[in-house]
């Protein structure tokens, strides 16, 4: 019994120290694709600020 309960408060378990090292490293890719898309939807709405036409050059409604 001894060996169990120190098994269980022991050292870390090394599988889920792996699950951690991995569930890490998928957060940080996240982070990082979170971080290349607002750069990019930034560029996107730049780009359509640009385009965009005035309301004063625009064609009246038809009636």
């Amino acid at each position: 019994m001894a060996k169990a309960l120190f098994g269980h408060v022991g050292g870390p378990d090394p599988q889920m120290v792996q699950e951690m090292r991995r569930l890490q490293k998928r957060v940080h890719d996240l982070e990082d694709e979170i971080s290349r898309l607002q750069a990019r939807n930034d560029q996107l709405s730049a780009a359509v600020t640009d385009v965009a036409v005035p309301a004063t050059d625009r064609e009246p409604a038809l009636a």
